[in-house]
């Protein structure tokens, strides 16, 4: 183990490694449960060891109790979901004997982990959740202090609280993607949305922006969102990501008109198989992604959107009659489906979608429904703050070459800049998305970037 690095933080970084390695989430779960059963308990045996010496790991300051860490013994917990390997943390010169709560005498058996970990994604949220919880796994003989419990529990609000409402006029995007899950707060009513931001930087870094409540997914709660990121300082980008709802594009086109507006690729590819036979949707499906499969010699910009415009005119013509509710959902908000061939090639397939936040979004919800509902507001928002805050290390960001900046940069100052009137705001650039043209009409004229 590297030196200066606590055995939770080790443990941390094997779960990254794990979520990194492009296995199938159901592969992998069984690994999963037991990595995040170590986690927590590894971090409950860290953070025991902290409360009673009055100082956190590496800190030099004199604490509340004479003596010093003398590294780790090897321990193993027997669980369900297999052995467990701990370190436990060990102490010299000290003035009394430390007794964990945790492992203390008594504690002879093993009730299964994978409750612990599951409920405590959220029961940990609370002052006295952790407490409650590992007395419910290991027996009444392991209970954990309150003050302990109370350390971590803070821990995590503050951490949130702090990302929340932090400063981001620092941060400058080229491109942006908002999505929204709905997710069950409260016992007996209905699920309500959690809102999402995170972007692409300038020198194409991802980085997650904010995670709010909101109420219903509205104009005036993806307005209220998106007034709270321009209040921290966030600027406009060059490219905004969203599916289709029509509250989220009205807030867009008024919060950020000089932003290209990129609709979601997979939200719309679903809309149309939702009209079509399902013995037909994978010939649908093949036609619409045919939509987007470009020459490879084809250049950013206008031609790759006239081209892609001429395939969706080229897709309405041959399936109009046969699936017409299909075709009007593919012509609605047509530019839209576009926007992102004005950008570098190399990142087209990752700015055309805002699939990153909905497997993430999956993932949460997995969770949610192993636990049965999350108790309230905060709790959920910790929640799926929490996994998204661990999902966006392991994003991978886009590649940036001097040309690829150059051609971002020229875009950005006609965006943001224009000194031409050829620069179509983004309420023209996009038809509004609860307008469906019933009809084919021919591929408007498109403008230069």
């Amino acid at each position: 183990m590297p030196a200066r690095v606590s055995p939770t933080e080790a443990v941390r970084a094997e779960v990254d490694g794990l979520f990194g390695s492009g296995r199938d989430v159901g592969e992998i779960l069984e690994e999963v449960v037991r990595l995040s059963a170590r986690l927590v308990l590894q971090q409950v045996l860290e953070e025991e060891v902290a409360s009673w010496l009055g100082r956190d790991w590496n800190c030099r300051t004199a604490g509340e109790r004479a003596g010093q860490r003398n590294g780790f013994s090897d321990l193993a917990v027997k669980s369900t979901a297999g052995p467990i390997s701990l370190k436990r943390p060990e102490l010299r010169n000290t003035a009394e004997a430390f007794a964990s709560q945790l492992l203390g005498k008594g504690v002879v058996r093993s009730e299964p982990l994978e409750a612990l970990v599951i409920s405590g994604w959220v029961r940990g949220l609370s002052d006295r959740g952790i407490e409650a919880l590992l007395t419910e796994a290991l027996g009444p003989e392991a209970a954990l202090s309150r003050s302990t419990a109370s350390r971590i529990c803070a821990r995590l609000r503050d951490d949130f609280e702090a990302f929340r409402s932090r400063d981001l006029s620092d941060v400058e995007l080229d491109y942006l993607f908002l999505d929204g899950s709905h997710l069950r707060m409260h016992d007996g009513s209905r699920a309500e949305p959690v809102l999402v931001a995170y972007g692409v930087t300038t020198v194409g870094q991802p980085v997650l922006l904010a995670v709010e409540p909101g109420g219903r997914e509205s104009h005036d709660a993806w307005a209220g969102f998106l007034d709270d990121l321009t209040a921290r300082g966030l600027r406009p980008p060059l490219s905004v990501i969203s599916d289709g709802a029509a509250g989220l594009i009205g807030a867009v086109e008024t919060h950020m008109a000089s932003a290209l507006r990129q609709r979601c690729l997979i939200h719309r590819c679903r809309n149309i198989l939702a009209k079509v036979p399902a013995e037909r949707s994978d010939e649908l499906k093949e036609a619409f992604w045919a939509i987007f499969a470009l020459p490879e010699d084809i250049e950013a910009g206008t031609q790759a959107v006239a081209a892609a415009q001429a395939n969706i005119d080229a897709f309405a013509r041959r399936h109009e009659r046969e699936f017409p509710a299909a075709v009007k959902c593919l012509l609605a908000d047509r530019r839209a489906l576009t926007a992102y061939l004005r950008f570098p090639v190399e990142h087209w397939r990752r700015i055309r979608h805002t699939n990153l936040i909905e497997r993430t979004f999956g993932e949460t919800r997995r969770r949610v429904k192993t636990i049965g509902r999350l108790p309230g507001e905060a709790s959920c928002l910790t929640l799926v703050w929490a996994v998204l805050d661990r999902a966006s290390q392991r994003w991978r960001g886009l590649t940036y070459t001097p040309a690829i900046a150059r051609h971002l940069a020229e875009l950005r100052h006609r965006l943001h800049q224009p000194t031409h009137t050829d620069h179509e705001p983004l309420a023209a650039v996009t038809q509004a998305a609860q307008h469906h043209h019933p009809n084919l009409r021919p591929t408007p004229p498109l403008h230069q970037t």
